[in-house]
């Protein structure tokens, strides 16, 4: 349990952030905490590296409940995590969980002495840890003795491998002193970061089997746009698939301007498409073709998944199960019917050179056509109105049932 959010143990994947600004901004910071909370992110990282960002914390947490915020916060701490925690005891206590990392809390006889001093804060205060080892700053004392143990085996393993071992190790060995030193196992979550797709499989799959720890997925420094969806997407998808992961991050570089938010809608996306959680309605729609030169049913859809995003910190506690909901949006008739109908609401627009009329079919049957000028107004106060009538609280059986009878026929 981190906060009032339930870890491991058959509880659901959760999704996490980390936010960006300077936490010694205190409004700043509970800003972009607020901004990733509503996004749907359900727990939030926040950097606690010197003085003035500890004596925010408590500040930023009081700000957050104000605002009706309740995510948990997760203290990242590095090289003075120790010191920070002990000279701000208001920031011990607002955060919910430490993150640390063994291959940055001391050096030599100091590293256990640090280490143990986070430990002993994060009892005192009933804290969880998150012991988060990353290949970019591995214990290098720890490196030096198993690369010379590795030397004198008869079949030394691989500089790769041995490196994932390393990993493994440090992140094992720290959790199980943090026990030896009294903090309970079940407030213990593990991760062990990289950059490269195949290793972070390798090394979880491995974790996986030495360990009960709830672990946390994700692709360290995944990069920007693309390349670092589809890089998280792989190495999460194929371990979430086994099983395996309890947090998840994806790690994006933003675009100058752009939103935090977008790790957050990734990470969901990416439980949801493999139907392991749902966390807002998805929008079906064709790529286009040459039967779709008209760029109105690519509009149509971009307006239709935006709103319902936007609509889903409202909805989320109003009607729920809405975010199990289908919209599909087509831009001819080839497909356009069939998807249609296997959608909780779904549109077929007109395609090149067919009749300019719009048939909308609910829960599978045809129910009005849509022409004019305001299909896009119209087809959006149907989505609207579907809402209210089938997900409130007492409503009609949820349509979601009547759309897996109908794929199973289809």
């Amino acid at each position: 349990m981190v906060g009032n959010v339930p870890l491991g143990g058959g509880a659901p994947v959760v999704v996490q952030s980390m936010t960006n600004t300077d936490t010694a901004d205190a409004e700043g910071t509970a800003r972009q905490v607020f901004e990733l909370w509503q996004a749907g992110s359900e727990l939030v990282r926040i950097t606690v590296n010197s003085p003035e960002a500890a004596a925010q914390v408590a500040t930023i947490r009081r700000k957050l409940d104000e605002m009706g915020c309740d995510v948990p916060l997760i203290g990242d701490f590095h090289f003075n995590g120790h010191k920070l925690l002990a000279q701000f005891p208001d920031c011990a206590e607002a955060l919910a969980k430490y993150r640390i990392n063994p291959g940055n809390v001391g050096r030599g006889s100091k590293r256990d002495e640090q280490f143990a001093a986070m430990i002993e804060t994060a009892i005192r205060f009933n804290k969880a840890v998150r012991i988060g080892v990353n290949w970019g700053s591995l214990d290098q004392a720890k490196m030096a003795r198993m690369m010379d143990e590795n030397a004198n085996k008869a079949e030394p393993l691989s500089a790769d491998a041995l490196m994932r071992e390393a990993l493994i190790q440090s992140a094992l060995e720290s959790a199980e002193q943090a026990e030896a030193l009294g903090l309970p196992g079940d407030r213990i979550t593990i991760s062990c970061k990289v950059s490269n797709v195949q290793d972070l499989i390798t090394v979880y799959r491995e974790l996986g089997q030495r360990c009960e720890y709830p672990l946390h997925l994700g692709l360290t420094e995944a990069g920007m746009g693309s390349k670092g969806i589809v890089a998280s997407t792989a190495a999460l998808a194929v371990l979430l698939q086994e099983g395996i992961g309890d947090t998840i991050r994806v790690s994006l570089t933003p675009e100058p301007g752009e939103s935090r938010t977008k790790e957050v809608v990734v990470a969901q996306e990416i439980l949801q498409t493999m139907g392991i959680r749902s966390f807002t309605p998805l929008v079906t729609a064709c790529p286009g073709c040459g039967r779709t030169t008209s760029t109105y049913f690519q509009e149509l859809a971009q307006k239709i998944q935006r709103y319902l995003r936007e609509q889903m910190p409202v909805w989320r506690s109003q009607y729920p199960g809405v975010e199990d909901m289908n919209v599909a949006v087509m831009g001819c008739v080839v497909n356009g019917p069939g998807e249609s109908k296997l959608a909780n609401i779904g549109i077929s627009l007109p395609g090149t050179g067919e009749v300019p009329v719009a048939p909308v079919y609910v829960d599978g049957e045809k129910t009005v056509t849509l022409k004019g000028d305001h299909i896009a107004e119209d087809f959006q106060q149907i989505v609207e109105d579907y809402v209210l009538t089938n997900y409130r609280e007492g409503g009609k059986l949820r349509s979601a049932t009547r759309v897996i009878a109908l794929k199973a026929v289809s």
